[in-house]
């Protein structure tokens, strides 16, 4: 195996071959992840005969953990979007908050939404609300669009039960009760500097609202829809039956029956199960399709998320093998750099390097946890700052940036502005906080 100086040049080399696979030449990143895991391999001299068996525990390992929240998680999410959950939760915020402050309640409402419905699908249902909003109160378009974009992606990246931050609790071994009260704890700071005030920074030097047209009124607001409570019992139920299970299972006395029950109450895969059927009892008169279509679209959405996370955890399973990730976290140790900062400078350059925040966690959490696990430093507090930097750093390599770019209408550069440093911005601030509790404990 090759060892030294010889091993971050891998890396470097490695990364590189997949921005190009997948920019250059447009190749899936699925196939250009699982391709470059195995010139990896090869680069490290790793046995011929172990190249592809490390790939496969890499990419059952990562599933093991957190398949059945994906699936379980998109089916949740098509149930809420298709009852009008999250529009009505959007709406209830607004009037609450006050038109004048309509960038505060699309930061909270993206904060919320994407806990259980991925980013990219949240702000395709959110963002003719917020174009809706801009044309109402003669806000700036940009400054609805970061609010709302920078809340979505923080919850994504930092809240169960989305994949990259289940994994990463997952491979850092924590209590998923203290790890999702500490993210939501360290989002909220970092969603109103990032995405709030920021935003309105931003509306300041760019005043562009979105125009007056005609039929502008979102198509399906006249079919019925579910009312504030319900809305917010549905989205919000597998994060309330983590935080009590965990929360009353911790004050139970070892082997008891009822700590065993609300621990599996509180188990990740069970909480989502439950929320799953809950939900279909609870917004059942508000579905136009039904049930089982609903399912079918979760499961053709899952499986390339499925792949891609996967195979991202055998990428990084690799580089783990070869001691890459070693070799990198030893050199940062040797510059006075602790686990808490490697976390979130590896995470926000795979995060820059591969595009996808999910596949930047999955990877710098399986390369950094065995380090993590092994030290006296809190595996808590190195997860939340891989979850932090996995916010930093969207390149138009980011399947997300061109979500935001051309469903809100917004330019290449302003969607650099907005976007980009809107949520780097927020990792930063996230980042900060978390040192902050880390002198604490």
């Amino acid at each position: 195996m090759v060892t030294g100086h010889l091993l971050p040049v891998i890396f470097f080399l490695a990364i590189l071959t997949l921005l190009i696979l997948i920019i250059r030449f447009k190749v899936n990143p699925f196939l250009a992840l699982l391709l470059v895991s195995i010139l990896t391999g090869f680069a490290v001299k790793m046995p011929i005969g172990e190249i592809s068996e490390n790939i496969g525990v890499g990419f059952g390992n990562t599933l093991k953990g957190i398949g059945i929240v994906i699936g379980l998680g998109i089916v949740l999410g098509k149930i809420l979007s298709e009852a009008g959950a999250t529009e009505t939760i959007a709406k209830a915020l607004i009037q609450k908050i006050g038109k004048k402050n309509a960038p505060l309640a699309m930061s909270f409402t993206g904060l919320l939404v994407s806990i259980p419905v991925f980013m990219d699908a949240a702000f395709v249902i959110l963002v003719s609300l917020a174009k809706n909003m801009s044309r109402i109160t003669k806000i700036p378009l940009i400054t609805l669009i970061t609010s709302l974009a920078v809340g979505l992606i923080a919850s994504h990246n930092m809240i169960i039960p989305t994949p990259g931050p289940v994994d990463v609790g997952t491979s850092f071994e924590v209590s998923f009760g203290s790890f999702a009260s500490l993210a939501i704890l360290i989002a909220i700071p970092a969603v109103l500097i990032g995405g709030w005030l920021y935003s309105l920074w931003l509306g300041h030097r760019d005043k562009t609202v979105t125009p007056e047209e005609e039929n502008n009124v979102n198509a399906t607001t006249s079919s019925p829809k579910p009312g504030m409570a319900l809305s917010f019992l549905s989205l919000l139920l597998p994060i309330i039956l983590i935080l009590l299970g965990s929360a009353i299972s911790f004050m139970l006395a070892d082997g008891s029956v009822l700590k065993e029950i609300f621990e599996f109450i509180g188990n990740k895969n069970t909480a989502l199960l439950i929320s799953v059927f809950a939900a279909i009892f609870m917004l059942r008169k508000y579905l136009t399709k039904s049930i089982n279509q609903l399912i079918i679209e979760a499961a053709e959405s899952s499986g390339m998320i499925l792949l891609i996370t996967g195979v991202g955890g055998a990428f990084g399973y690799i580089v783990y093998l070869s001691g890459i990730g070693e070799y990198i976290v030893n050199t940062l140790t040797e510059l006075n750099i602790g686990l808490i900062t490697t976390g979130f400078l590896l995470a926000a350059i795979l995060r820059a390097a591969l595009g996808s925040s999910t596949v930047a966690l999955v990877t710098a959490s399986t390369i950094l946890a065995p380090v993590a696990l092994g030290s006296d430093v809190s595996p808590l507090m190195v997860a939340l700052a891989v979850t932090l930097g996995g916010l930093c750093f969207s390149l138009p390599n980011d399947s997300g940036f061109w979500v935001v770019s051309r469903f809100s209408g917004l330019t290449v550069s302003q969607t650099l502005k907005s976007w980009t440093l809107g949520s780097t911005l927020a990792g930063v601030i996230g980042y900060i906080f978390v040192l902050i509790i880390n002198t604490f404990i």
